[in-house]
């Protein structure tokens, strides 16, 4: 009853209302986008291009799209192309000057970056493009092509797939602004929960129909994934909360020397990079099996064959040290301390036993990294989890990606701030909100 009365709270408020259903109008069109084949395919013929993206890197990718790739889409190359400029802009912030420049520019600098974001996307596209056509080329049949493997086909393609990717990238800008949550995390988490369904009704069938464990087989995997859920909820939420002392000011606006002003607390996320390492690392991974490829020698292809496999040992075990790594490196550059410091040193804060400034650095530069060792093995373990029910379970590989890694941790953390949102909304109304923080607020008369 209460969460019945809470999405009535939700329609009552007019501007939350249409903000939804922006958002809502907005991701229709981009599933509406993921089904239009390019022109010039035969679209009945996508059969290999499905079973190609079954498992592995390529059907990780294919989950991200929501099902785009596979159908080759005009959307196939869906968000990420966008995904991976940004982390490449983000990442030369920290050693181009210019970059770092725009970054204490305020709005106008954000614009700038947010341009050159854009244009690099547009590049990355270009790149992917041609790349993309030719693995079509190499999959389907040459029946399959309407217009043959022509300069003009692949020419306006690649056109098309990059307009596509910029429609795309609209879209996730259009909702932030108009809508309610970030637009470009919604349209990814829409494509990975897109391919849920056929994945359920695929492990369901192969369960039962089978004889391959039957409905118990099922229930478990069920309440398996109901906890990891769980698990990786308590990880996106966990935080270290610091107390910091604010001096009371007196009435001529001086500070008083004593330890009765307010109190506040700073919370220091336990994964305060949130998938980032699991991005970086998977983007690492691709390069042992390419590399190794290039060589026919049999330790070559051993190594090759051992890294193509995310289900596999090996890939998993460097894989999960790569996130431990990364964890620390991304933390290190996206959570200054030092100016945490400064910036509690100037508004008259300080933590309890710690001097002002360069030592309360050091404080909170210590606590970061206590906390981040734990938050970076318990997300190496969400992140091969897929890979334990595979091998332990026998899982399929298309319903186990949603047992960890990025997909889950995407649905996850996208959930969490989209109802975080919903929540100011209706707590800013006076009503109840969607989390247990919620409290009824009355208005003041």
């Amino acid at each position: 009853m209460k969460f019945i009365s809470t999405l009535k709270n939700i329609w009552k408020i007019e501007e939350l209302k249409n903000r939804i259903l922006v958002t809502l109008g907005l991701l229709l069109v981009y599933r509406f986008g993921a089904q239009v084949v390019l022109p010039g395919v035969d679209a009945s013929q996508l059969s290999n291009l499905a079973s190609q993206t079954d498992g592995g890197l390529l059907g990780l990718l294919n989950a991200f799209t929501g099902g785009a790739f596979s159908n080759a889409s005009v959307f196939a190359l869906g968000i990420m192309p966008y995904i991976s400029a940004s982390i490449v802009v983000q990442l030369m912030g920290i050693a181009v000057p210019y970059l770092q420049k725009l970054q204490k520019e305020g709005e106008s600098g954000r614009r700038k970056i947010n341009q050159i974001t854009r244009w690099l996307t547009i590049a990355i596209t270009l790149v992917q493009g041609p790349g993309y056509i030719y693995n079509l080329f190499s999959t389907l049949p040459q029946s399959a092509f309407l217009l043959g493997d022509t300069v003009t086909f692949v020419a306006s393609s690649v056109i098309i797939l990059t307009t596509g990717t910029i429609f795309a990238m609209w879209l996730g800008e259009k909702i932030t602004d108009k809508g309610i949550g970030n637009g470009i995390s919604l349209l990814i988490m829409v494509g990975i929960i897109a391919t849920l369904p056929q994945a359920f009704i695929q492990e369901f069938a192969s369960r039962v129909f089978e004889s391959n464990g039957g409905l118990i087989m099922i229930l478990i995997e069920l309440v398996i994934w109901f906890l990891i859920i769980l698990a990786s909820v308590m990880l996106v939420m966990a935080v270290r909360q610091i107390p910091v002392q604010y001096a009371r000011r007196t009435a001529s606006g001086g500070y008083e020397k004593n330890v009765f002003g307010s109190r506040q607390y700073i919370p220091l996320k336990l994964n305060a990079s949130g998938v980032m390492p699991i991005i970086f690392a998977q983007a690492i991974m691709f390069i042992p099996a390419a590399v190794a490829g290039l060589s026919e020698g049999e330790t070559s292809q051993g190594i090759a064959a051992a890294f193509s496999d995310i289900f596999g040992f090996w890939y998993n075990l460097v894989f999960a040290l790569l996130i431990i790594v990364f964890t620390y490196f991304y933390t290190a550059i996206t959570v200054p301390t030092n100016k945490m410091a400064d910036d509690l040193k100037r508004s008259g804060g300080f933590i309890p036993g710690i001097r002002p400034g360069s030592e309360t650095g050091e404080f909170l530069d210590r606590i970061m990294s206590q906390i981040t060792l734990p938050g970076s093995i318990f997300l190496a373990l969400i992140a091969v989890f897929p890979a334990v029910v595979v091998q332990l379970l026998g899982v399929q590989q298309g319903w186990a990606l949603f047992f960890g890694g990025t997909s889950l941790l995407i649905m996850v953390g996208v959930a969490i701030d989209t109802m975080q949102q919903v929540n100011s909304y209706l707590l800013n109304r006076h009503y109840d909100g969607l989390m247990k923080t919620g409290k009824n607020r009355k208005a003041i008369a």
